[in-house]
This record gives structure tokens, C-alpha cells and sequence, in this order.
């Protein structure tokens, strides 16, 4: 399921993690395990069954494990093989074969548009993908291609969206949009965490991007805003008012896994799935008295 030009996808992984505190003071938040894997391969392999093979993972200081874990372990292999654990030494192998990884680290946390800036030299004159590593996306088709597939037909930026309720709009980036099809928009404008009066729409911006090199060009001229960071989203609103823009309402589950309460809830519905966990699972749910 590959796209005729994306190839490339970017995620930003050099955040400290703070709401996870203190799990996350020595652990990555995206190496999290939800169920059996960290959160950052449930997003490379959304990447990689999209059909992208180049991943530019933006990271910083004590991001090490996300390198080690999508590198080659020749001694943990050995041990598998050694131990007749075949199965798990082929999980173990997938999972550093995903796809080529390439990890360049921004060196001042200075938001996600400066994260972004940082793959620059590595895209090119290329569209490209953003993945945030929080948003885990159970879909059917993944959640990646179904933007590819509109960016390949309209050869424009596309923001990922999904309708939330009223009350949680002040949570998200939320989009100023007319209809432009069936489950397609054209953005206009975007608002960052708006009150609920204030709200133009309830589609919000839910972590999936297909970008187009000239974000660059606005991102170096976007000024730093709160916390002294470059936001995507202001650069956006800029390329929105230059030219078209498009918003595809994501079809699939969407979990917060950058928030306690979306990570547990992600944990509990990823483990009722798991064909080795899920009855046995199940069953102990059934026998708490809540």
C-alpha cells in the first residue's frame, strides 16, 4: 500500500515527557509499552504498512532506546536462536527490517515546527509525512495512508482530523474548514486549543501530516510563540492563506496515549485484541467489582 510520492516520514520524538513523570525521568515516552510494544513501533509500522521505508525519527539527550530498539541485537538473536525461540527471534528481526531509519536530534526543545525544521537537509524537495508518537490510530487502512491516498489525487498539504465532543475542543488545534467531498474539508484557518465559544468547528488535528517542502521556508520565518516554541500549527495558518489546503477526517479509533487516562484506555483495548492475552484478559475484567 504504497503512495506514488510520499516516501519519507517524520516523527518527533525529542520531547521530554513530562506528564509520564517519574516513569519517563530515565524511559522515553515513546518507548511506553502498550501491551508488548513501545508506542513509537505502533507508529513505524503504520509507516511502514502505508508503504513508506524512510524514517527520520526526530530525538534528544536519553533518547537512546528508541535507536537500540530498531537496531540489529546480534547477541539477543543469538540467545533466541540458541534457545529455539524461533518465533520471537522473527518478531525480534521484523522489527529492525521495518523500515531504514535515520535519527538526527533537535538540539533545543523549541516546539514540534522546530523538530520538523530539523529534517530538513533528509527531505528535500519532497512531500513527507509528520506521525506524532502520542497518537495511536487503530485502523483498518492505516491512518497514514488514508492521507496519502487524498495527497496523491489533490498534490496538496493534508492535515489528519476526527470530530470531538464540545467540551474537549480547548485539547486540540482545531480547523476553520468548508467541505470539499465526502469526509474532506479545505482549510481556511486553524485556532490552537480555542474555548468551546470560540471553537470554529469540532474537527481537531489528531497527529497525521502530509507536508510539502515549502514548510520549511515558513517555519524559519514563523516567530517563537508560548514557551518560547515554534508551532506548527502558526505555520500552517500561513500556508493555509496562501494556498489550498485539505483536512481528511481519519476513519479509525484514535487513542491519546500522551495522556494517562488515553494510555490506559489504549492498554485495555490493545490487550482485549491481543490473540495470546485477550479472553484470558477479558475474564479478569468481567471479575472486578467496579
Amino acid at each position: 500500500m504504497s503512495s506514488l510520492s510520499v516516501m519519507k516520514a517524520v516523527i518527533p520524538a525529542a520531547g521530554q515527557g513530562t506528564r509520564f513523570l517519574p516513569a519517563t525521568k530515565s524511559s522515553p515516552k515513546e518507548m511506553l509499552p502498550l501491551v508488548d510494544k513501545p508506542l513509537i513501533q505502533y507508529i513505524a509500522e503504520e509507516a511502514a504498512l502505508a508503504g513508506i521505508r524512510n524514517i527520520i525519527v526526530i530525538s534528544g539527550r536519553g533518547k537512546r532506546a528508541i535507536e537500540d530498539h530498531f537496531d540489529i541485537s546480534y547477541e539477543l538473536e543469538e540467545t533466541l536462536k540458541q534457545s529455539g525461540k524461533d518465533a520471537l527471534l522473527k518478531e525480534i528481526r521484523r522489527i529492525s527490517d521495518l523500515a531504514r531509519f535515520c535519527y538526527v536530534r533537535q538540539r533545543h526543545m523549541r516546539g514540534l515546527g522546530d523538530a520538523i525544521l530539523c529534517a530538513q537537509h533528509l527531505i528535500g524537495d519532497e512531500p513527507f509525512a509528520v506521525m506524532l508518537g502520542d497518537e495511536i490510530i487503530d485502523a483498518g487502512v492505516p491512518a497514514i495512508a488514508q492521507l496519502m491516498e487524498v495527497y496523491d489525487r489533490l498534490r496538496a498539504p493534508i492535515i489528519g482530523v476526527q470530530e470531538v465532543a464540545l467540551d474537549e475542543v480547548s485539547q486540540y488545534g482545531i480547523i476553520t474548514a468548508k467541505p470539499a467531498g465526502d469526509g474532506l474539508f479545505q482549510v481556511t484557518d486553524l485556532v490552537e486549543k480555542p474555548s468551546p465559544a470560540d471553537a470554529p468547528s469540532r474537527l481537531a488535528v489528531i497527529g497525521r501530516y502530509i507536508l510539502t517542502p515549502e514548510v520549511f521556508a515558513v517555519l524559519e520565518k514563523t516567530p517563537p510563540g508560548k514557551n518560547q516554541e515554534v508551532q506548527l500549527t502558526d505555520a500552517l495558518r500561513t500556508i493555509a492563506k496562501r494556498a489550498p489546503m485539505y483536512a481528511w477526517v481519519i476513519k479509525g479509533k484514535r487513542f491519546d496515549a500522551g495522556d494517562k487516562l488515553g494510555f490506559l484506555k489504549a492498554t485495555v483495548e490493545f490487550g482485549l485484541k491481543n490473540p495470546e492475552l485477550g479472553e484470558r484478559f477479558a475474564r479478569y475484567l468481567k471479575q472486578l467489582s467496579i
